[in-house]
């Protein structure tokens, strides 16, 4: 198919491109980047007009949880994919604790197999460090890498790997593999029984609090050890002002370590957590993820760290549950939110409509730098490259809606937030996966 999206402002930070231009793709290759109009009389494309929208590469997603196989009831690689190209998404990095764990070269085909079947996004698995993410013997990083699909970095999401040891071996083989590690920055026993951030509003909930310090050893740790191995460290879902300052002092000295935060972590405070009226407190579990949501200091902070790059990467930590799951009490509930369809507004319009962020910093937030990390030739506009894009609408304004959602689940705390924003169109290979008309 040939397309040409005219008259948008392409916005590609590796390349340094932002300007108003005319986008030709033909056979899933962009191959000509013109001044508008300039290919006016190339009438056999298909055309999409861009005026007052962006055209930027597609999004990526390091952080995603699609649930398959075993948790199918909550989101399957089918639905996630779908959720992933109506957010604009069109690569995205499922993480290992699924039912059974991808741990294995068997697993790694499955997950492969059933996104080839969705032909939607791409979607690029990560392999568990541990057998059975139980934190006792490594897994066969070598076989996963090679396996139908393969890996392309390796994590213990949803637990940290607790034996130093061990994780320092992980990072050393990890290291000759070139094989990035995701970190999952939490201190198991620090966390136990925590359910929100330790502090005020916790104690007028009467919950117990997950402490700060919970992320910031696991930060430090293995700040440390990719110091010492050499490894790639890319530290998940930063919440703290305290990890946001590790962090940087590690890229200072020239640490190999990345890191990322979510948009929940910039927009919204653990005072968010408190629902109904004074003297009527409770809290609602569309608000409980984890890292929970942390003081008005630590946005600023996470605000401060994405400004000066110390935070390289926005990912979603998308994370669907059953509406019965998510209704039961703030206390028993499972943590996490969706986040795929929701994650270019809430960031657009908390860090670039308030000039925080400038459009090419953002995008390299969410395209460029993600790539960049896993090593992949996609994230940026130009010719030769595939054409992996998305044409967003920035002046729209909208409304998080209930019923909008092409993932199977809606727990969410953004229901009814305004947002600027719309995805219009989501190109995967020179493909429309999605199409807001």
């Amino acid at each position: 198919m040939k397309l040409c999206i005219r008259n948008g402002l392409v916005i590609s930070p590796r390349n340094d491109l932002e300007r108003l231009a005319d986008v030709y793709i033909e056979d899933g290759i962009v191959t000509a980047i013109t001044e508008p109009g300039e290919g006016s009389s190339k009438t056999e494309y298909r055309e999409i007009f861009a005026e007052g929208k962006w055209v930027v590469p597609g999004l990526i997603d390091l952080h995603v949880h699609f649930r398959e196989p075993g948790y199918e009831y909550k989101e399957d690689i089918a639905s996630g994919c779908l959720a992933a190209a109506k957010g604009g998404f069109t690569t995205v990095c499922p993480m290992p604790n699924t039912k059974p764990v991808i741990d294995n070269t068997d697993m790694v085909a499955y997950v492969s197999k059933k996104a080839m079947e969705a032909n939607c996004v791409n979607v690029l698995p990560i392999g568990a460090i541990t057998l059975g993410q139980e934190g006792s013997i490594l897994s066969d990083f070598e076989a996963m890498k090679e396996a139908s699909g393969s890996i392309f970095a390796l994590s213990e999401d949803g637990k940290s790997v607790m034996d130093s040891l061990l994780m320092k071996k992980a990072m050393e083989k990890a290291k000759a593999l070139d094989l990035p590690i995701f970190s999952h920055t939490e201190d198991r026993e620090l966390a136990k029984g925590g359910v929100m951030n330790e502090g005020e509003v916790a104690h007028s909930l009467g919950l117990p609090g997950i402490p700060p310090e919970a992320e910031e050893i696991i930060a430090i740790r293995d700040i440390l050890l990719a110091k010492n191995t050499g490894c790639r460290t890319h530290l998940c879902h930063i919440s703290t002002k305290g990890s946001v300052e590790l962090i940087r002092h590690a890229k200072q000295h020239g640490i190999p370590v990345t890191a990322e935060t979510a948009p929940h972590y910039f927009v919204l405070t653990d005072q968010d957590v408190i629902q109904g009226k004074e003297g009527m407190k409770t809290a609602d579990s569309n608000w409980k993820m984890n890292p929970p949501l942390r003081s008005e200091e630590d946005r600023l902070e996470i605000i401060k760290g994405l400004k000066d790059g110390t935070l390289d990467v926005i990912a979603t930590d998308h994370a669907p549950h059953h509406h019965e799951e998510k209704a039961r009490p703030f206390q028993e509930a499972p943590f996490g939110i969706i986040g795929l369809e929701t994650s270019f507004a809430l960031s657009y319009t908390a860090l670039v409509k308030t000039g925080i962020l400038t459009p090419k910093e953002f995008i390299s937030c969410m395209s460029a730098t993600p790539a960049q990390i896993l090593g992949i030739d996609r994230g940026i506009l130009e010719v030769g490259k595939a054409a992996d894009l998305a044409v967003i609408d920035v002046e729209r304004e909208y409304e998080i809606g209930l019923d909008s959602f092409a993932s199977k689940s809606r727990n969410t705390p953004f229901i009814g937030r305004k947002v600027f924003g719309q995805i219009c169109y989501t190109m995967v290979d020179g493909k429309v996966v999605y199409s807001l008309e």
